[in-house]
């Protein structure tokens, strides 16, 4: 075994670690059970991922709820400056923020009485997975939505294509 590989092992052993609990069958459960759903950093720009991920939510059931100081109004709901200012309960916390934003959204997440949070593809911030879970709240990390809903409860493309 050469030097160059060792980091790659360890690093995707401690991935593993990370995501043990995200499985198909917990991934399932979340998504069927969570119906509620705030995503952070959702913007009204209809060609950036936060805004295809959260009409296809939309277009499958989940109500979305746009969480972004910059807008008034996302996909035709009411946008909110902080998860704090949502006057009703939210399931899931989805996140599309840059990695080192994700720790105060976790607790903020933990603060309204989510029951998961999850940072999209790229995004893993291990200090707000562990607060979350020692929290007790569901953790899922560098995964999408849009994909794992698709691949576990839907149809993999969006109803208006």
């Amino acid at each position: 075994m050469t030097n160059s590989r060792r980091p790659r092992i360890l690093r995707h052993a401690f991935c593993y670690h990370a995501r043990m609990n995200n499985d198909s069958a917990h991934l399932r459960h979340i998504l069927a059970s969570c119906r509620a759903i705030a995503v952070v950093g959702l913007s009204a720009d209809a060609s950036r991922p936060s805004h295809g991920v959260a009409r296809y939510l939309q277009q499958h059931g989940y109500r979305i709820v746009p969480v972004n100081p910059r807008y008034e109004a996302v996909l035709g709901e009411r946008c909110y400056a902080r998860l704090a200012d949502i006057p009703y309960p939210i399931d899931l916390v989805d996140v599309f923020r840059r990695t080192e934003d994700v720790l105060p959204i976790a607790q903020q997440a933990i603060a309204i009485g989510a029951k998961c949070l999850w940072q999209q593809l790229g995004i893993m911030n291990l200090d707000a997975d562990r607060l979350a879970r020692e929290a007790g709240l569901d953790s899922v990390m560098d995964r999408c939505v849009e994909i794992e809903h698709a691949h576990l409860l839907g149809s993999p493309r969006r109803p208006d294509e």
